[in-house]
This record gives C-alpha cells, sequence and structure tokens, in this order.
C-alpha cells in the first residue's frame, strides 16, 4: 500500500476490518518511516519498536480471528512525556538524574490501553513543559519538519512533530496555556484543548488538559471515545456524559460566530495569519454563519499578573532541587523563574487573580456569540533553537496571548490547519466555543476543515 502513514486512524480502522491490510503491516511500515525521520526532527522519548512491533502483532491476530478490542485496537498512538505510562520514568524535559518509574498508567494513557491502542512512543517536551518551544535540557532540540530550522513550538513539541511528519495518526498532548494548540498550529495539524476535566487527568491543575493532536478532526473525535470516560483521579473531572464523538455533522446557518483578530496585547499578528483567519471566517460566512467582530479578551494586567504567579510557582519547584539539580535546568527557565523568589506573598496572590479575571472576560463573550474564531498564534514561525517567538526569558508569553484565555476561562477550544505562508509554513486558525460545549467545537471545525478545501500536504523527509 503506498504510503500507509498517510491514514488516518479512521482509515487505519477501516483497513484492518476488509483485511488491507494488518496493524503488523503497518507497524513495520510505519518503523521504517520514522527511521527517515527521527534522526532529524529528534521528536521521540522511549521509543522502542521491539515492543511496538510485539504489540502490533498480537492485534494482528485479534483482528485475523475477527476479534478485535476496544476502539482503538491496533492504531498507534504517541503519548506526551509529562503524561505518565507504568514502567517509564517521567523526566519533565529535564535530565535531574536517575528518575523513579510511574507506577501506574496517568488517565489518558489508562483509556489509550483499554482500547488497545498501540504505545509508539512517548514524545518530548521542554523542561518543566513551561516553553512553546521545542528545546529541552534532556531531550535535546526537536525541530519542525516543515522547516527543520523553524521551531515546532510547545510544550507538547514531540508530539506537534510527530504528527506533522506521520508518526502515525493518533497523538496525545498536555495544554495549560496553549501548549496543545501552539506546535499543533506551527506544524500544521489538528489540536483540541477540551473544556478543563473532560478528560481526566493526574496530576490535574489549574488550566491543565489533556487533548489530541490529528492529522484530522475526525480522528481527534475519535479519540475523544476513549478519552473523555471518567476516572476519580483526577477531583476536578466532569460527570461522564454520553455523546458520540464521531457524529460531526452542524448546521452551520444560524450561528453567531465572533471574530477575534486582535489579542489585547503580546506579539502583534502577522499578516498571512491575519489573511488565514479573515479566509476561514467567509467561508464559515458563505455556509450561513453570521460574523460577529469581537475585541480582545486579554490585556496586559492579566499577561503580566499570571507571568508573576507562574515565576513563583515554579520558583517553587526550582527552589527544592540541589545546586547540581539546578544547574541542569535549561538556563532560560532559571533566568525567569529567579524573579519568582523576589516577589511578595501579595503580588503572588495579585496574579494568580488573573485568571478569574480572564475567565470572567471569556464568559462574558459568549452572551454575545456561539463560537469564536481566532488566530492560534500571532507569529508565522521561529527558529528552531530559540527558547520562545521573542527569545526572552523576561519576555515568555508574548505569543500565547491568543491561547491562554481560554485555558483559564476552561473553554474548549482547537486550532487546526489554515493554509501555509508563502515560506510554506503552517498557519493556525483557533476555534472556541463555551465551556461545556466540547462537541458543537469539534462538529465546527469539521465544518470549517471541509470548507478550507486544502489540498493534503506532507513534509519531505531530508
Amino acid at each position: 500500500m503506498h504510503s500507509p502513514h498517510r491514514m488516518t486512524a479512521t482509515q487505519l480502522l477501516s483497513a484492518y476490518r476488509d483485511k488491507s491490510l494488518s496493524p503488523l503491516d503497518y507497524a513495520e511500515s510505519l518503523i521504517a518511516h520514522i527511521e527517515r525521520w527521527e534522526p532529524h526532527l529528534n521528536a521521540l522519548y522511549a521509543y522502542r519498536p521491539e515492543a511496538f512491533v510485539a504489540a502490533a502483532r498480537a492485534s494482528s491476530e485479534r483482528w485475523a480471528r475477527g476479534e478485535p478490542c476496544g476502539n482503538l485496537d491496533g492504531v498507534p498512538v504517541t503519548l506526551k512525556e509529562l503524561i505518565a505510562t507504568c514502567g517509564l520514568p517521567v523526566p519533565g524535559g529535564t535530565g535531574l538524574g536517575e528518575q523513579p518509574k510511574a507506577s501506574e498508567d496517568a488517565p489518558p494513557a489508562a483509556r489509550l490501553a483499554e482500547d488497545h491502542a498501540l504505545l509508539l512512543a512517548k514524545t518530548t517536551c521542554p523542561d518543566y513543559g513551561m516553553l512553546s518551544s521545542g528545546l529541552s535540557s534532556f531531550h535535546g532540540l526537536t525541530r519542525n519538519p516543515w522547516n527543520l530550522a523553524c521551531n515546532t513550538g510547545g510544550s507538547s513539541s514531540g508530539a506537534g512533530a510527530a504528527a506533522a511528519a506521520g508518526y502515525g495518526p493518533l497523538h496525545l498532548g498536555t495544554d495549560i496555556g496553549g501548549s496543545i494548540r501552539l506546535p499543533a498550529a506551527w506544524c500544521g495539524v489538528v489540536g483540541f484543548k477540551p473544556t478543563l476535566g473532560r478528560i481526566p487527568i493526574d496530576p490535574y491543575y489549574v488550566g491543565r488538559c489533556a487533548g489530541p493532536m490529528t492529522r484530522s478532526v475526525d480522528d481527534a473525535a475519535l479519540m475523544m471515545t476513549s478519552l473523555s470516560r471518567t476516572d476519580r483521579r483526577d477531583a476536578m473531572r466532569l460527570p461522564p456524559e454520553s455523546v458520540d464523538w464521531t457524529d460531526l455533522r452542524l448546521e452551520v446557518k444560524g450561528l453567531r460566530l465572533g471574530v477575534m483578530l486582535e489579542a489585547g496585547c503580546g506579539l502583534p499578528l502577522e499578516a498571512p495569519l491575519r489573511q488565514a483567519v479573515e479566509l476561514a471566517a467567509q467561508r464559515l460566512e458563505a455556509a450561513g454563519a453570521t460574523l460577529v467582530p469581537l475585541a480582545p479578551v486579554m490585556n496586559r494586567e492579566m499577561l503580566d499578573g499570571l507571568d508573576r504567579f507562574w515565576r513563583a510557582r515554579q520558583w517553587s519547584e526550582l527552589e527544592a532541587l540541589t545546586p547540581t539539580q539546578r544547574e541542569r535546568v535549561l538556563p532560560a527557565i532559571l533566568a525567569w523563574a529567579e524573579d519568582g523568589a523576589r516577589l511578595s506573598g501579595v503580588e503572588v496572590v495579585r496574579g494568580f487573580q488573573q485568571t478569574l479575571n480572564m475567565r470572567r472576560a471569556t464568559e462574558a463573550v459568549f452572551e454575545q456569540v456561539d463560537a469564536v474564531i481566532s488566530p492560534t498564534t500571532p507569529n508565522v514561525a521561529f527558529p528552531a533553537d530559540w527558547v520562545s517567538p521573542t527569545n526572552d526569558p523576561q519576555r515568555p508569553f508574548e505569543h500565547i496571548v491568543y491561547t491562554l484565555p481560554w485555558n483559564m476561562g476552561e473553554q474548549p477550544a482547537i486550532s487546526l490547519n489554515g493554509g501555509f505562508s508563502d515560506a510554506g509554513m503552517p498557519l493556525g486558525v483557533q476555534l472556541i466555543g463555551p465551556r461545556f460545549a466540547d462537541h458543537l467545537v469539534l462538529k465546527l471545525a469539521k465544518a470549517l476543515e471541509a470548507r478550507l478545501e486544502l489540498a493534503p500536504r506532507w513534509p519531505s523527509p531530508p
């Protein structure tokens, strides 16, 4: 079969059912594909092809008997390194010496294992997941497959690169300020951050979500059938809900779609991204949506306040390290977090208060509209070895202004590819819905995906 690594998960399952392809056939082809790419990308951690092939062989036997187990039997998946899997350490992007091995799967890993998805590997992330970059003191540098000189973004950096390069169809990232959607945008794939608690996660935290990173909206929806099942380890989880995630039919006519082109602070929006969002909005308007211009929900006080809180939170972790361990942390993380030691308790509390201010501002938007469309990132691309689009540890969050507020507001948001720049780099478009309207966001993304009519494009191996 020609280029099986380009098949979606839904196509793979169909091929398994009609016996035109087996999980083992696919696994062997995928390993050969990864061998061509991985020396250049560095997207994987704990990649164990022998174990992957053994699991694929067992899946093939189940399919041959007509007895597949679970919704994803035989479909490869990668998990971001921060998502614990039993028997593997969780280095957190930072090489602090010998790390204890996880004693159990985190909730998202457990759900995928229950449905017999095949764990291909873990994927890289930067130190503590606190950079939107492919740079890590432990993993090294992860590069963007569309241009190896460009950054993947992060912190789900390896997942974005792996999805773009075709390391199988399903990838799982995490997102506390844009860490799924930002690399999805810069790598030209789909990245879905659900409502907080829709996908149980452990450890849980304010704004922290796990979510699919895939090549199609259909595959993101397919992953939700597994990931959305409940798990009591997440005390912030939502009540179980019966949803047919794979039913993505939507009548766009009559929807009020807010168009938010300005972020309110941070980096200015580059012209190709503005044009991509305007085109996407026009396509939905042509399908019957009413476009409503929206003012920004963010401001400088919100961004700087949360920056101060996060510096103090990060310093509380770094302070617990030995001097030797601290020296191993990426210098940019140290330079940023050290200011947290000098902040007063009052300053830190006032910084955290901005999460609630963002929540109030984002929730108010949906008094006016049913959904929002915006850029995912303000910039098209940045160098692979930079720690952020500013490359300035004192201005680390100027690029997350379109994504961050929806984490603090807990709304579902998805990034999908809206086209390419003249230089061939992907342009991310973001859709956001009100809290709990995860299915609506996926349906709207599917409608937009169909109407953009982008011809499939794949990066060429070096």
